[in-house]
């Protein structure tokens, strides 16, 4: 009787196949192409506003630690605000207008804390809209 020898298992993967099955198909697409017509593509349209927008509170953050609080809409100067009144007049501010936004402005020399507990009062006072205000740098 004659010995076999146990196979071998394959130990590599032939490429070849997939390979022209990849050309076939970069060929297809490359015929089919042209033949696509790209569809016109609908843009949402904006439409003008029965209200302006409301112009936004300030606040602004001294270096001294003081807080100014002023209405941009108006020309007013603004009203000196102790930190502990800040929520109050916010508030009594947001039921005149709701949703009316929120700017901080602060010195270049203010503490980062301090911008942050004007941050802080401002959420506690459910205020939804609030940015920082800055000033673009000079050339």
């Amino acid at each position: 009787m004659i010995s076999r020898r146990p196979r071998k298992a394959m130990n590599q993967i032939n490429v070849v196949p997939y390979i022209d099955v990849m050309l076939v198909l970069l060929v297809i697409f490359m015929v089919t192409a042209p033949f696509i017509n790209p569809a016109m593509v609908d843009l949402p349209s904006v439409s003008k506003s029965a209200t302006a927008p409301a112009a936004p509170l300030e606040v602004v953050v001294r270096e001294d630690g003081g807080l100014l609080l002023r209405d941009r809409g108006s020309g007013e100067e603004g009203e000196t605000v102790q930190e502990d009144r800040l929520a109050s007049a916010i508030q009594a501010r947001q039921q005149a207008h709701p949703g009316q936004p929120v700017v901080i402005s602060a010195d270049r020399n203010v503490r980062y804390e301090a911008v942050m507990r004007v941050m802080d009062t401002l959420q506690s006072q459910g205020v939804s809209r609030v940015g920082l205000l800055v000033q673009p740098a000079q050339p």
